[in-house]
């Protein structure tokens, strides 16, 4: 029997129509698998390679133990400490600045720096201009006076007392004492260097700021006058431009902060507990002598500046 070229080359590529079908479809059917898991993948790298943020703070570094500096001019103290641990919690990279106090409202809505972070009160007035974090302390006002001096809350009319200029110990005596010869001063420490000089008789402080002056070589020889001063404006909160998406960034590190222990042990560290009601129960002895003693089951959290 005959068979012609053409009839065995049709055969030829029939069979080898048959043999590449099966292989075609198992490579249609690899692509296609490649191709679904693709974006996953690269939804994965690219989370693994986005950038962090880029967060500027500043701070007020003359408010111990808060913010302040040290004999190399580094910033430390409680708040720089917990900023360390919040943009740590959000995996930011963060720069702490020092700014003058009076510039840190002006200085964050001009966009010189994204959040201030230094003693700074939620107040009425302020959340007028800027919003805040959920509150990371609370605190009192004291007076502090001359050890054997009779200064009183009570008897401020025409005394010389001191205080920081735009904090709510300086607001709390403008209202509550507008008869006092009222000096105010851009730093905590200027103040305490015109009460050790004389210059002035008091000075109304934050509690926590003012206890641990007192504690110190230059505040061994003076005391808090009658009881801490409690005022609806005790807590403290991180400060941001109005409507800025990070006050729910910190905000939920904060609470991560909380939840995993970290944030009772910053705070623990510094006034010796593990929550905040160490603010509320700060005590300042001189020998045996106790200056003043808060009830440890009174609320707890942050400073009054």
């Amino acid at each position: 029997m005959t068979i012609s070229m053409t009839s065995l080359m049709t055969s030829s590529m029939n069979k080898k129509a048959l043999w590449l079908a099966p292989l075609s479809a198992a490579m249609l059917m690899l692509a296609g698998c490649n191709n679904s898991s693709a974006p996953a993948e690269n939804a994965e790298a690219d989370t693994a390679t986005e950038a962090p943020m880029n967060i500027k703070i500043a701070t007020e570094s003359s408010y111990k133990p808060f913010s302040y500096t040290d004999a190399d001019g580094k910033l430390i103290g409680y708040e720089i400490e917990l900023v360390d641990a919040l943009c740590a919690q959000m995996k930011a990279e963060c720069e702490v600045i020092s700014q003058d106090w009076d510039g840190l409202i002006p200085g964050l809505n001009a966009q010189k720096f994204d959040a201030a972070i230094a003693g700074m009160s939620i107040t009425p007035e302020r959340k007028e201009v800027v919003d805040f974090s959920d509150p990371y302390f609370h605190s009192g006002i004291i007076l502090i006076g001359k050890k054997g001096d009779d200064l009183s809350v009570d008897s401020l009319k025409g005394q010389p007392i001191a205080s920081q200029r735009s904090t709510v110990a300086s607001q709390y005596l403008q209202d509550e004492h507008a008869d006092a010869d009222i000096k105010l001063y851009d730093t905590q420490d200027n103040a305490y260097l015109d009460l050790t000089s004389g210059r002035v008789r008091g000075m109304m402080s934050d509690k926590v700021t003012g206890t641990d002056w007192l504690k110190t070589e230059a505040g061994s020889g003076y005391e808090i006058k009658g009881q801490e001063i409690s005022s609806d404006d005790d807590a403290m909160g991180i400060a941001f431009r109005k409507g800025d998406p990070l006050v729910a960034k910190f905000n939920a590190a904060l609470a991560e902060l909380k939840d995993n222990g970290t944030y009772d042990q910053i705070t623990g560290s510094y006034f010796g507990t593990s929550s905040t009601a160490a603010a509320q129960k700060a005590v300042v002895t001189d020998g045996v002598d106790e200056v003043i003693v808060v009830e440890e089951d009174a609320p707890a959290e942050a400073a009054t500046n």
